[in-house]
């Protein structure tokens, strides 16, 4: 094997033969790290009547059975598109103890009824993997070894044919024929390909885990996700229990779905019914709180938003969210100063959403601007009332999509009253409304 150093662009994947501290294809800086390649033997161009020609085949001649191995972890196989092709590779990625390990061993427990397990660890040693287990009373067999060479890793599968394989993480994995250390882009690569090909070759699920930066990005280089057929994120915050479970690819699935979880004794457990649970502990017609239905994915949640505002003694008032986009939550704010008549130039605002979910999606603005106004005016909202709407620069209420999926949760739970476009046209209109 004859190996070529090059330089490597994180961002952009452009190559370079020596190192520059800008990227000369996407202009980034500090994104080129070193990188090894095998350039092997040159091919003569000239000689292509000795190169083998492989049959080709029709589409329509080929036979195809899709086999699911369900893990018995409902939320978990809805996000997968209904749980592991047998030849897959998934990666699985979260913040440092939001409940990676702790999932992955449910996991484990789940797929040791059916087939044999083979759980390899770079990071945690044995002890801490059985303590784990053990907390969470898990029965299944499931066997546990601690590796962090790949070709040992490599061997192992080859002596020992498990049915499920367990990688833990892959940022800590070398090769000994590829220089550098782990988790470098050459390492996490060349390990990342032959696990893949294992994968494939021996019709192996196997399930990776990964590190995210402190940006909450996938560690190391972006074309690991390209190799790899499956990406899941598990997201939360480690003060509240909820964990969503998302992905954002998915070679044998749709990348819109979400599961939920919650944060238990006894491990990560499945929501069933997220809204009631996201609802549960609301007070009687609180001041400053808003009920809105968004969408994850497939699913509709109804979630609870809260606004507080307060005097303040600074020249400068205090725009403050946990949960949503600080600059949209200024742009609500100007649209209410602006069109509702609602002075805050003087009053620090605080925006939350209760759970630790975090809403991206427009359809939340008018129950923010309401939330607020609320707030401000010291006026509760009906109690069994529902708000969303998009909010335009000119005050306007927009429609929002999917609206009878919205709305057919809203009648599940109970809630009577909606408030959107179709209500009121603009911000002004529905504080005057409501609060007169």
């Amino acid at each position: 094997m004859k190996l070529k150093q090059i330089y490597f662009c994180t961002k952009c994947n452009a190559e370079s033969s020596k190192w520059s501290g800008q990227c000369y294809k996407c202009n980034s800086w500090n994104t080129l790290v070193e990188d090894v390649v095998n350039v092997g033997k040159q091919s003569s161009g000239g000689n292509l009547s000795k190169t083998r020609i492989k049959p080709i085949i029709s589409l329509s001649d080929i036979e195809f059975t899709e086999k699911r191995l369900k893990t018995e972890v409902g939320e978990f196989d809805r996000v997968l598109g209904g749980g592991f092709m047998e030849d897959s590779v998934v990666l699985l990625v979260g913040d440092p103890g939001i409940g990676k390990s702790t999932l992955t061993i449910q996991i484990c427990n789940q797929m040791a009824k059916s087939r044999s397990v083979l759980y390899f660890s770079g990071e945690e040693s044995i002890q801490q993997i059985t303590s784990r287990a053990r907390r969470l009373n898990l029965q299944n067999p499931i066997s546990i070894a601690n590796i962090n060479n790949l070709e040992s890793i490599l061997t192992t599968i080859e002596s020992e044919k498990p049915g499920f394989v367990v990688v833990d993480s892959v940022q800590v994995m070398a090769s000994d024929e590829i220089p550098g250390q782990a988790g470098s882009v050459s390492q996490v690569r060349y390990v990342t390909e032959m696990l893949m090909q294992t994968a494939k070759s021996k019709k192996i699920p196997i399930l990776l885990i990964g590190h995210v930066t402190k940006e909450g990005q996938l560690a190391g280089p972006q074309v690991l996700t390209h190799l790899v057929d499956t990406v899941l994120y598990l997201e939360g915050d480690n003060h509240h229990q909820f964990r969503l479970l998302r992905t954002t690819k998915n070679r044998f699935g749709a990348i819109d779905e979400v599961g939920v979880f919650s944060m238990e004794e006894k491990g990560l457990t499945e929501v069933k019914n997220p809204s009631a649970l996201f609802l549960d502990g609301r007070a009687e017609n609180p001041i400053g709180s808003v009920i809105v239905p968004i969408l994850e994915g497939t699913r509709t949640f109804l979630v609870e938003v809260q606004a507080l505002t307060s005097y303040t003694q600074f020249g400068y008032p205090k725009r403050t969210s946990s949960g949503f986009d600080t600059r949209r939550l200024d742009i609500i704010i100007a649209v209410l100063t602006r069109y509702a008549g609602i002075k805050l130039d003087s009053s620090d605002v605080y925006v939350n959403v209760v759970g630790g979910l975090k809403l991206s999606e427009p359809a939340a603005d008018l129950a923010i601007a309401m939330a607020i106004a609320s707030s401000k005016l010291q006026k509760p909202l009906p109690p069994e009332m529902v708000i969303m709407g998009e909010v335009g620069l000119s005050g306007e209420v927009r429609n929002v999509s999917q609206m009878k999926q919205r709305l057919k949760e809203t009648e599940k739970l109970g809630f009577k009253h909606v408030l959107s476009s179709e209500k009121v046209k603009t911000v002004g209109e529905a504080v005057k409304k409501y609060f007169g």
